[in-house]
Order: C-alpha cells, then structure tokens, then sequence
C-alpha cells in the first residue's frame, strides 16, 4: 500500500484540494445565508410615513393636545390597525411639536395634567414638563419627539 502511495502522490494531492474545494463552498454558503439574516434587518428600509394629525385651529397654543394617529400596515395578507397616541403642542408662532405618549421607563402612557401643567405617568410616577423633559421620578430619558409638519392647515406627523 504504501509503495502505491509513493508511486502516485498527485492523486493524494489532487483528492486533498477536492475535498477543501467543497468545505471552503459549503462554509461560504453557510455563512452567507448566517451573515445575511444578521446583517439584513439592520439594512432594511423602514417604512415612514406622514399621517394627518388634525387642523392646526384645533390645537390651542401652547396646551398639549393628545391626538390619537391611526396606523395601517400589512401583517401577511391581513391589514392590522395600530393606535398611537400623541400630543401636540402649538407654539405661539404656529410651528407644532409632537410628543409621543409613551414613558421612556416602562412604556406606559402618559397624560397630561392641566392644572399642574405636567405629564405625568401612573406606573411609577414619572413627571416630564410640557416639553416632555423629565422633572421628577423613574424615566431615563424625555418623552420622544416624533417629526411634525403644518400642510395646508392640516398637522402632519411622521411615523
């Protein structure tokens, strides 16, 4: 056997760069398919889109109104409705902001109180001002600021 071995080693040679032929193809599929469902989400582009939020006359000045944006988007072959409530808030000189209504602790939503002139969370007693800072308790951060417009009279938000 061995002397067979010694009488062609190109063949011993030839088989050894076959087979690494087929594990380096077989390990390159592999990781193309592993690398492409980690890398993909974070190169997909995210829908946007700007929903009507209401007439900007009917937003008072410089008083959180909360809004109620219906968002429609496609689970399969179903359409699924989302409810996502924000607050508006119209400055003097007619530009709106929008807060979104989640608290950055926990996720809970928040009202706005009127007569303290405060949102205030009841899960665990988070405080944000008028502009969504934080004055007091558990949240980490303000509330989010969601982009807005003013079109044609019509408050637009982006989502």
């Amino acid at each position: 056997m061995d002397q067979a071995a010694e009488e062609n080693p190109g063949r011993r040679r030839f088989l050894g760069g076959v087979l690494a032929t087929i594990q380096a193809a077989i390990a390159g599929t592999v990781g193309t398919i592993l690398g492409g469902a980690v890398v993909a989400p974070a190169l997909a582009q995210r829908e946007e889109s700007w929903l009507p939020a209401g007439p900007i006359g009917d937003i008072p000045a410089q008083q959180p109104t909360p809004v109620t944006l219906r968002i429609a988007r496609q689970d399969g072959y179903a359409e699924v409705v989302d409810r996502r409530t924000v607050f508006l808030v119209r400055t003097d000189d007619g530009q709106v902001t929008a807060l979104d209504s989640t608290c950055s602790h926990l996720g809970c939503r928040v009202g706005w109180d009127p007569q303290a002139g405060e949102f205030h969370c009841p899960c665990h007693g988070g405080v944000y001002d008028a502009t969504g800072a934080v004055k007091s308790g558990p949240p980490p951060a303000p509330l989010a600021r969601l982009t807005a417009k003013v079109e044609g009279g019509q408050v637009m938000v982006r989502v």
